[in-house]
């Protein structure tokens, strides 16, 4: 009897908790508080209270019981939204032999094969990837670590949708920051999503043609299915009762403009055939990529078609060298002409937000986000099109997206210029919860925000705090196969050089940074003929070191040991 008292008083204290810590009120004082929606306040207070931001204004009196965070000196913005990702959903098993997938020749079709046998077990009359009815929200997982890198760079949504897949899921909008996957989620679904891929390993379509065959028959399908249901729920004497069909029925909602159909298309032919498909059947289209959407920015506008512009932009991938292969003019034209595809989209009136693209450094988020703006759009544009004009497209922007009192407390504080190389955000609220990260310590006479450059007879640099170099032996939680690795590190200043050596070889680590306590660095791997990149996010505490490996695959988490 005292076991069945005890486990409700359990819950409610554990409630009680919970409630007491969204309660939570913040003053954020002193600050820029670029709001998107309206004007920008130039010194101001923003409350959050409940999880809601209560009040913003540039006198704004600090409650009592709120905890208040100076932010001389920095800016505060709309948290930042991601419109095309895959976080939080968990990365496909390990087949056998190793690697993601499988060791082998095989690498990529058997990488697929593990994903097709990742999705939940299905009725449907078609085969994986061919399934419209599949649910993002049904393959997410909660937990706060594994949005780490994301959060630390200021973004507090994003939209998420599957990896492989001619059809990649019904795709949902989720805070970055929640225990639970219901905690997590803000709208789902949103859209389905439409890769123009083969689905390969033998099976149909797999070509192109076949593809786009395959994309007509299964929306014409759907579209005979959906009049034949209509005319027997009508009237259905002398007429043969129509089979029900899960696939099809997904479609449904697409076929009749409810539900937005994204079309991940970067070339401009690629666009042009998802703007034709979507004319053909009347849909509610969005792009997703469009590097070259620039090139039929008039059209996109004409068909009232927006864009998820990706910031992922194409680089050399030699280096330069009196031996190297001369890149084709197309290419060069390609790098030249992508990153002022933002401002033809802005002059043209097409409705566009930002999206990571896959990149495994949000370093290149910023820097090209910065670039568009060299190459003509405007610096308010880029920050809506991060914020209010990505919550617009998502169809959150009653609730995310501009700093205004009733909206839900998704805010970052940055320190620096946000498209500037030396940015850091300090603080992070998602949901109202407050995430804080230590600032790096900068190397004497180097580079900080607003700070200039070193040059010939400035200090050297100094460490970030503890030494973050040594050799660091970790164990990489690859579900069913566990990875083992070990990181060489060299640190000068804020920089990280080194290895990282595993049964996938040894690599070069790029883009290392030292932070008061830990690190980060991205780095190329080669699987099954191919390179594949990865980030890594690391916390040192002591000689123990755990974190995150975000790659093209999805997030998993790693730990270990730093060796004496």
């Amino acid at each position: 009897m005292r076991s069945k008292l005890f486990l409700p008083l359990v819950a409610a204290i554990c409630l009680s908790i919970s409630a007491s810590a969204n309660a939570q009120s913040y003053a954020i004082t002193n600050a820029k508080i670029v709001t998107v929606s309206g004007t920008t306040i130039e010194k101001g207070t923003v409350i959050v209270r409940n999880g809601l931001i209560f009040a913003v204004g540039a006198n704004i009196r600090t409650p009592a019981d709120a905890t208040v965070l100076d932010a001389g000196g920095a800016t505060v913005y709309p948290g930042f939204i991601d419109t095309v990702t895959n976080l939080g959903i968990v990365a496909p098993q390990a087949g056998p032999g190793g690697g993601p997938g499988g060791g082998g020749g095989g690498g990529q079709a058997a990488a697929a094969a593990a994903a097709a046998a990742a999705q939940p077990s299905s009725n449907s009359n078609y085969p994986a990837g061919l399934r419209p009815e599949l649910m993002i929200e049904e393959v997410l997982r909660g937990g706060d670590a594994q949005f780490e890198a994301s959060r630390n760079a200021g973004f507090t949504s994003a939209l998420s949708t599957g990896r492989t897949g001619i059809f990649s899921g019904q795709s949902a909008v989720i805070n970055l920051a929640g225990d639970s996957v219901s905690s997590l989620v803000i709208r789902s679904p949103f859209a389905q999503h439409i890769s123009f891929v083969t689905l390969g390993g033998g099976g149909y379509p797999g070509s192109l043609l076949g593809t786009f065959s395959a994309l007509r028959q299964i929306f014409n399908d759907a579209r005979r299915l959906q009049e034949n249901q209509r005319a027997y729920a009508a009237d259905p004497k002398g007429m043969q009762r129509p089979g029900a069909d899960k696939s099809l029925e997904a479609l449904f909602p697409a076929l009749n403009r409810q539900m937005p159909v994204v079309f991940s298309a970067n070339s401009e032919i690629e666009i042009i055939r998802a703007l034709d498909f979507m004319k053909e059947y009347n849909l509610n289209g969005i792009i997703a990529g469009g590097l070259e959407a620039g090139r039929v920015a008039d059209r996109l506008k004409a068909q009232s078609v927006p864009v998820l512009l990706s910031l992922n932009f194409p680089k050399r991938l030699t280096a330069s060298s009196p031996d190297a292969d001369p890149e084709p003019l197309a290419v060069l034209r390609s790098r030249a002409e992508v990153p002022k595809g933002a401002a033809k989209l802005s002059a043209a009136g097409v409705k566009f937000a930002f999206q990571s693209g896959g990149a495994t450094a949000m370093t290149d988020y910023f820097a090209n986000a910065g670039k568009a703006i060299e190459n003509g759009l405007s610096r308010d544009a880029a920050i809506r099109a991060m914020t209010l004009g990505a919550a617009e497209i998502l169809g959150v922007d009653k609730t995310l997206g501009s700093i205004e009192a009733g909206k839900v407390a998704n805010l970052v504080v940055i320190k620096g210029d946000l498209f500037g190389r030396d940015k850091f955000a300090s603080h992070v609220f998602v949901d109202g919860r407050h995430f804080e990260q230590k600032e790096p310590v900068r190397p004497a006479g180097g580079r900080g925000p607003g700070g200039q450059g070193g040059g010939p007879g400035a200090t050297p640099p100094t460490p970030a705090g503890p030494s973050m170099g040594g050799t660091y032996t970790i164990t990489i939680d690859v579900p069913g196969q566990p990875i083992q690795a070990t990181l060489n590190l060299a640190q000068a200043g804020t920089t990280m050089t080194g290895t990282m050596v595993s049964q996938l070889g040894s690599s070069q680590i790029t883009n290392g940074r030292a932070t008061a306590n830990g690190f980060s660095f991205t780095t190329s791997v080669q699987f099954g003929g191919a390179s594949i990149d990865i980030s890594v996010t690391a916390t040192v505490s002591g000689n123990q070191v755990s974190g995150t490996v975000d790659s093209p695959q999805g997030p998993v988490q790693f730990s270990g040991t730093k060796n004496p």
